[in-house]
């Protein structure tokens, strides 16, 4: 009887020697006369337990991790083929914790299924939202997503529904998808888990995405530092067009839709949504004014759908079960579920797919175990590099787009980096600055400028330089910048700094004492 052993081909995963771990198990059985059979999974998101193995069983599948190449000797001696005993044996996978108090739909197969098989991903019920698709009517179709709620998961939360109902209504002979890969925030990885993870949903959103607004032509503009994820995608979109989910004619339907996958250009910018089209037309990322929208007038001059990773390969799930199932999860207008990305100083770093409606609190200390050096979390900052730090009186607020705009603050995509009670709130505002000055498309004065004279007084700041003068004019540039930019990364670089001053003023006022 063949035994199957899950190893994760997830680039964290391999960061931490799932490769070397595979080598060694599959030379490990060999020399037993084991009849073994690896498979190449994607990551269940628990990072601080990788490299996890999983075999499968008559019970269903055992977890032992995280495991080293030293480790698999003495996993084949205590006869972990039949999940038994091992200091390393962390149970039933399913019913771990940390993934049982999830609520997985975006995510419901990754982990779970080999990435860049199409049986295995239609034997776990994927293509079933693309068949109901191809049953209905494109407005029938828009009408589903829009009543199911889902909104933009790349940050600015825009119903999905509204932006493809906007390309359905536009005349043009073609129109065209886009699927924003870029993912450059601080903290998040989500987008590079489910492309590495489940490519198929991804593409089976955008397929969903093209028949409801009449696209024949789609993009996944991808990061360029995702190189494992561009093998996964290029792979799956083969075989998708082979079984005929993809091309001229899908399933015999007589619709047509075509899908590339573009490297990004390297710019933090280009996650804008008009300096990626910008950047995929082959021009410098720059921002484009708006109006027009891109929904009319986007990639060269057409109607474009863009959407992110997540949003896009929410739509299955939606098509297949319908609107009302996915609306029955969240809270208030943050309908469904969000993946959240714990990291920075954090004991258990890792993904986590909850409703709307979680705080704070619980993932940093139900999920994430608290900070890595067991001091107290001192503030965490939610969004990526543009969003607020929130302090520890913010910790129960509850992960909806509406509460965190009450507290002048974005849950953007998801991604939560934590710092313990040693952090330098002024050095990180200062960072904040930095960061926008780099990567700034440089189109636009406040943003140009702005951020690069406020990393200047951020150090005079730091240094005690007339600190209540500085403070006064970084709050006088932030205004500037926060009003006056073409885009967000401008427009919300203040996030991070004022929200450091306004709940860490400690650490901005007592420079000139400390620095004397």
């Amino acid at each position: 009887m063949t035994i199957k052993i899950y190893i994760p081909r997830d680039s964290s995963a391999l960061s931490m020697g799932a490769q070397k771990v595979a080598l060694a198990i599959g030379n490990e059985a060999k020399k037993r006369g084991l009849d073994v059979h690896i498979i190449r999974n994607g990551s269940r998101g628990l990072y601080w337990l990788e490299t996890m193995v999983e075999v499968s069983t008559a019970s269903g599948r055992v977890a032992y991790g995280p495991v080293k190449v030293r480790d698999v000797p003495s996993l084949f001696d205590a006869d972990f083929v039949n999940g038994k005993a091992h200091a390393l044996n962390l149970g039933l996978t399913e019913e771990l914790p940390w993934l049982k108090k999830q609520q997985r739909l975006t995510f419901a197969r990754v982990g779970i299924t080999d990435p860049i098989s199409l049986a295995d991903y239609i034997a776990h019920e994927g293509y079933q939202g693309l068949k109901n698709a191809l049953s209905l009517s494109a407005s029938e179709i828009v009408k589903i997503v829009t009543d199911s709620g889902l909104r933009g998961r790349g940050g600015a939360a825009f119903p999905t529904g509204i932006k493809w109902n906007t390309v359905l209504g536009c005349q043009s002979e073609q129109k065209y998808i886009v699927c924003n890969a870029d993912e450059g925030d601080s903290g998040t990885y989500s987008d590079r888990m489910i492309m590495e993870g489940d490519p198929f949903v991804l593409i089976e959103g955008m397929t969903i995405a093209a028949i409801a607004v009449g696209a024949t032509q789609g993009y996944i503009y991808l990061r360029s530092e995702y190189p494992h994820a561009l093998v996964t995608l290029n792979a799956a979109i083969e075989a998708a067009n082979l079984a005929g989910y993809l091309g001229a004619d899908i399933l015999g339907s007589g619709r047509a839709f075509h899908l590339e996958v573009r490297r990004a250009a390297g710019a933090y910018v280009c996650g804008e949504e008009t300096s990626l089209l910008e950047s995929l037309e082959g021009k410098r990322g720059q921002v484009r004014f708006k109006p027009p929208l891109p929904a009319i007038e986007g990639l060269f001059g057409k109607p474009t759908v863009v959407n992110n990773v997540i949003s896009l390969a929410t739509v299955p799930i939606i098509l297949h079960k319908g609107s009302q199932y996915y609306a029955d999860y969240g809270m208030g207008r943050s309908r469904g579920t969000l993946p959240i990305q714990l990291a920075g100083n954090i004991k258990q770093g890792g993904l986590v797919e909850l409703a709307f409606g979680a705080t704070l609190r619980e993932l940093l200390y139900d999920f994430g175990g608290g900070s890595a050096t067991g001091r107290p979390i001192r503030a965490v900052q939610v969004g990526g590099p543009l969003g607020a730090f929130l302090p520890e009186s913010q910790f129960d607020t509850p992960l909806d787009y509406e509460a965190f705009s009450q507290l002048w603050a974005v849950l953007g995509h998801g991604g939560i980096v934590a710092f313990d009670d040693s952090v330098d709130m002024a050095v990180m505002a200062r960072y904040a600055f930095e960061f926008c000055a780099i990567e700034s498309c440089g189109k636009c004065t406040p943003c140009r400028i702005g951020s690069t004279r406020g990393a200047e007084v951020m150090g005079q700041i730091i240094a005690g330089k007339d600190t209540v003068k500085n403070i006064k004019l970084v709050r006088d540039l932030s205004d500037t910048m926060l009003n006056g930019s073409l885009c967000a990364l401008g427009g919300m670089t203040p996030y991070p700094v004022l929200s450091a001053m306004n709940h860490f003023p400690e650490d901005f006022e007592t420079k000139k004492a400390s620095a004397a």
